[in-house]
């Protein structure tokens, strides 16, 4: 199917191709036989062919790119051509009309190379050394970002100023008045030349933003006043935010003063929507201005290439506290001993660690349990429903390779089948949004599971929620946009955005907790309730799907973890080639639940279990489960969580009156004139009695 799907869309790229080639082609010969007709029609339409692909199409011309044929490759080669065409048309000098043009277009073209320049310069004067969310930087003389046709689209800029230009020469061609051609270039020079006079406005004083060192400056002075004591620290790649979105309601409901710590600068716009200030530090230079701040410490939601680089900041303390638990060996990786202390859930993780043998002792390891799983609603009995709502959620395939770190490929298809071949069955299959960016494969079996549900609620049929549904939908949709995102107009750039996402007003967080639950419970209204449905956006959220869902079937990941909260049946793939019984013995995650094999031929009698539960045998299981792997429901997790920040933040506070009072051990104290007098006299007759002596 997805072959099917490209081959047109291949087709329609290279006859776009094949057409402008054709154009520069009929330019060529038309222009030296000469035939004015098909001259005009190729030079306008090869320009207008070039900026509909430009504005349409970009990827498309970036190939002509990466061979040298770029926009100011083909717009000189087009504008030579008319030249060319021009000295082989009859009625035309040369020398008194057509000089001219040429020297006009040569201007033409030494503005656009200069409007260029101060692109480049404008857009380095507006890179500064930070980037922040929630902080209100005005001080900085923040200003609004210069038209994006200006400033960052130097192929736009010329093919839209050239208009005038073609248009011009080409009635100069089909009338052989140069009058024409005159006219054309001068409106290009004009729109050109004002493009760049106002292009540089941007440089004066009271546009450009300060320097560096003043901005740092600026940030001392910020960090002084706002007085950070802990901070969330995050590196990664665009697909990673996630790891660090699933920790903000926990790191805005901290008894401390927050702070989120990025490295990357597209970071700052894929966090979500939160009230916590963010500050981005692309050089790892500016970044130490955490170590003159009040900062005590920080938490590390995934390990990253640069973390090693904020560990060398000696004042701060550091705690390891994950995405996410699972069984898998990637959550004991050995670089967590480089942290000062590793939070996790519960006892489980800790006897992980100790079995892994990499390095993290057990003094150093806190158990705080997962607060961001409080809006998991707890088990409330069998399905009382005319259907069972199964949410099918399997992990990725990872980088190592295993077999059994999805079910996606070898079980995921048997799973679906059999799920669907139940017709007390509602399916919620939501992937996880990284399947088959490793193995294409695991993105293979994903479409053909997607596929397999669509054709099935295509033979089901029942009553649909009325046009009111879908209106409070789209209502309660556009109420929580507006919440969670900030409106950019398409020329905004680093800057315009700090600027606009300034100190938030109000208490957007606890809006945005209101608006989410009502547009949960609208999304789940808007569908028939016999209705499968495929989640890979990132609305509804895991746990929202997990309020919904009778019974999980996942794989070995942290999804089993925080759906153990709900002590609700789950069961786990294995995929892995071992036997249940070393299964269950290797992954404890999945003792208190049913293991299915690929075939999945024990999915009837799970759901048989599921909407009987004296036939569920691992009820009891999993309520003993949960504490092992969670923790304690007394004292609640965001009570152990503060308790546990205290406590590091206290060991920072220890450590730096040691260093302090060290320092001062090391260094002698400044002696005043008087005593240095007083001990020269003090010395002066033993002295001069040893001369004399002597």
């Amino acid at each position: 199917m997805p072959s099917a799907g490209l081959a047109p869309r291949r087709i329609v790229q290279l006859s776009a191709l094949l057409a402008m080639f054709a154009l520069f082609t009929a330019q060529i010969v038309s222009a030296l036989l000469p035939n004015v007709p098909v001259f005009i029609a190729a030079s306008a339409g090869g320009l207008a062919l070039d900026v509909y692909l430009q504005y349409r199409n970009p990827g498309l011309l970036s190939l002509l790119s990466k061979v040298r044929f770029d926009v100011t490759v083909r717009q000189l080669l087009r504008d030579m051509l008319i030249l060319v065409g021009l000295l082989r048309i009859d009625g035309i000098n040369p020398t008194r009309e057509q000089a001219p043009l040429l020297i006009a277009l040569c201007v033409f073209y030494a503005l656009h190379f200069a409007c260029q320049a101060a692109a480049v310069v404008v857009r380095r004067t507006r890179t500064l050394p930070i980037v922040t969310r929630n902080i209100d930087a005005s001080a900085l003389r923040l200003t609004a970002a210069p038209p994006r046709v200006l400033a960052r689209r130097p192929g736009h800029r010329l093919l839209t100023f050239s208009i005038p230009a073609t248009v011009g020469l080409v009635i100069t061609a089909a009338t052989t008045d140069a009058y024409w051609g005159g006219i054309g270039v001068g409106v290009a020079i004009a729109l050109m030349g004002g493009g760049t006079a106002y292009l540089g406005t941007w440089l004066l004083p009271k546009k450009r933003a300060k320097s560096e060192q003043k901005v740092m400056e600026w940030l001392d002075k910020w960090l002084a006043g706002y007085k950070p004591t802990v901070a969330m620290y995050f590196s990664g790649g665009t697909t990673s935010a996630y790891q660090a979105n699933m920790w903000l309601s926990t790191l805005s409901s901290v008894d401390a003063k927050p702070l989120i710590v990025l490295r990357e600068r597209f970071m700052v716009q894929k966090i979500d929507a939160t009230d916590v200030p963010v500050i981005c530090f692309p050089k790892v230079s500016t970044m130490f201005s955490l170590e003159n701040s009040t900062l005590k410490m920080m938490l590390h939601p995934a390990n990253a290439a640069k973390t090693s680089q904020v560990l060398r900041i000696p004042t701060v303390k550091h705690a390891f506290i994950n995405h996410g638990e699972s069984d898998k060996l990637s959550s004991c990786n050995p670089y967590a001993k480089a942290y000062d202390e590793v939070w996790v859930a519960g006892p489980a993780a800790r006897e992980r660690y100790a079995l892994a043998e990499v390095g993290v002792e057990d003094k150093d390891i806190v158990e705080v349990g997962r607060p961001q799983l409080a809006p998991i609603r707890p088990f409330s009995g069998a399905p009382t429903g005319a259907y069972t709502t199964v949410l099918y959620a399997p992990t990725w395939e990872g980088w190592d390779g295993n077999p059994g770190n999805t079910s996606v490929v070898l079980a995921g298809e048997n799973i679906v089948r059999r799920l669907l071949a139940d017709e007390g069955v509602r399916l919620l299959y939501k992937p996880h949004p990284m399947t088959g960016s490793v193995d294409p494969r695991a993105g293979a079996a994903n479409e053909r599971i997607m596929a397999m549900i669509r054709e099935a609620n295509t033979k089901r049929s029942g009553a649909r929620p009325d046009a009111a549904a879908a209106a409070e939908l789209a209502r309660r949709t556009a109420e929580l946009d507006r919440l969670t995102s900030t409106a950019f107009r398409q020329s905004a750039d680093e800057m315009e955005r700090m600027l606009l996402q300034g100190a938030p007003k109000g208490d957007r967080e606890a809006a945005i907790t209101e608006a989410t639950l009502a547009w949960e419970k609208a999304y789940w209204a808007s569908f028939p309730e016999w209705e499968h449905q495929i989640i890979t956006a990132a609305r509804p959220a895991i746990f929202a799907c997990f309020n919904q869902a009778d019974l999980l079937i996942s794989d070995v990941s942290s999804v089993v973890s925080d759906w153990l909260s709900s002590e609700k049946p789950y069961a786990v793939a294995n995929t892995s080639g071992l036997s249940e019984t070393a299964f269950r013995t290797g992954f404890p995650t999945v003792s208190a639940g049913v293991i299915l094999s690929p075939e999945a031929d024990s999915v009837p009698a799970l759901l048989e279990s599921v909407r009987h539960p004296e036939k569920d045998r691992f009820t009891a299981a999993r309520a003993e489960l949960k504490e092992h792997l969670l923790g304690p429901s007394d004292p609640p997790s965001m009570a152990r969580f503060n308790a546990a920040i205290d406590a590091l933040c206290t060991k920072a506070d220890e450590r730096r009156v040691r260093m302090e009072s060290r320092l001062a051990a090391e260094i002698p104290s400044p002696r005043s004139a008087a005593e240095d007098a007083a001990e020269e006299a003090a010395q002066e007759p033993n002295g001069a009695e040893d001369s004399v002596n002597a």
